[in-house]
């Protein structure tokens, strides 16, 4: 009986190391700094990015070399740039969009508000500018100028003492000056150099430009 006791006395002994070991492993485990999740350091460093807007003016229906597009060139550029920065995402519409929707109607009217020096009104929900240092501005490129409801928001809005970025979609004429004509329209803006996609490629050619875009974007200082 003795013996019997002694064996049982070993055994709880046993179990309770076993069990004190156990327990402080789970502590370790559960204070370990190499575990995933979000850091004091870690949100610091996002506290301090720089807020970033990409703001783009894109239209759908026919396009040249595309034909009837639901989702414009250069609104796919624009969700490229958001995706690769984490920028926010707007953009600009029409206050009355009558735009046509067939190609060779929507060139007459872009060459008629050019040779006008028109400025179409776009919507007045813009987010508050003032939140954002670096500014992503695109559009496509109409008979060699930005489009002119860009320039309407380029004299409404103060784009001044921030980095704005150009980019661009085409049928073959490249960047057109966006970032010389940027510049002039906002002499107070830092204006960094731009991106050209053709517009083709937007559509058909979707990881080529992305390659493109992600290396444009690591060689802009800002």
């Amino acid at each position: 009986m003795k013996k019997y006791l002694t064996t049982l006395l070993v055994l709880a002994m046993i179990t309770g190391l076993a069990s004190c070991s156990k327990t402080q492993q789970t502590e370790i485990t559960e204070n370990d700094p190499t575990e995933t999740g979000p850091s004091e350091t870690t949100e610091k460093a996002q506290d301090g990015d720089t807020k970033m807007l990409v703001l783009y003016f894109s239209r759908t229906g026919e396009q040249y070399g595309v034909g009837v597009i639901e989702k414009g060139n250069t609104a796919i550029v624009a969700e490229i740039i958001t995706d690769l920065t984490g920028a926010d995402l707007y953009e600009i519409v029409p206050a009355e969009d009558n735009y046509p929707t067939t190609y060779k109607e929507l060139t007459d009217v872009a060459k008629k508000e050019q040779n006008e020096n028109a400025r179409p009104a776009y919507a007045d929900t813009l987010p508050d500018l003032s939140d954002y240092s670096v500014i992503f501005i695109g559009a496509p490129v109409w008979w060699g100028d930005w489009p002119m409801i860009m320039y309407t928001f380029f004299e409404n809005e103060d784009l001044s003492n921030r980095t704005l970025i150009p980019f661009c979609t085409h049928a073959g004429s490249g960047l057109s000056g966006f970032d010389r004509k940027l510049a002039a329209a906002c002499p107070d803006s830092k204006v960094l150099d731009g991106l050209a996609i053709v517009g083709a490629d937007a559509q058909n050619k979707p990881e080529s430009i992305r390659d493109m875009i992600s290396e444009w974007i690591s060689g802009l200082d800002y």
